[in-house]
């Protein structure tokens, strides 16, 4: 090869390049400022999604607490329903018991379908 051909040297011993360090000194730099970026990003998305759920689990528990309410005015009903024919005290024993018997069942089937969830139930 030709002196003319070859290309000029480049690198560290002549100072027209960066070295090796300065290079991954930039590389970690940039990869600092993108996990930054993108930690800044994913927490404005969590706080923006916290703001819009709050109204809804206001709701939600607003609903909740009136569904407890009716419940209690149903089952209070019921007992002053059933009073006249068979008396108070056992008419408040037969809504009790029925209630029971529901929040039982109500209750197992929901166990059961949280084990299968968590993979207890084989």
């Amino acid at each position: 090869m030709a002196e003319q051909d070859r290309e000029p040297e480049t690198g560290p011993e002549t100072g027209t390049d960066e070295g090796y360090g300065e290079l991954f000194g930039r590389l970690i730099d940039d990869a600092k400022g993108l996990g930054q970026a993108e930690l800044d990003y994913y927490r404005a998305l969590a706080e923006t999604k916290i703001d819009e759920a709050r109204s809804s689990l206001w709701m939600g528990a607003a609903a909740a607490s009136l569904m407890m309410a009716a419940s209690i005015a149903l089952i209070v009903g019921l007992v002053l329903t059933l009073s006249p024919l068979v008396g108070p005290g056992f008419a408040t024993l037969i809504v009790v018991a029925i209630t029971f018997g529901a929040s039982w069942i109500l209750g197992t089937f929901a166990w059961r379908s949280i084990k299968r969830i968590f993979g207890l139930l084989k």
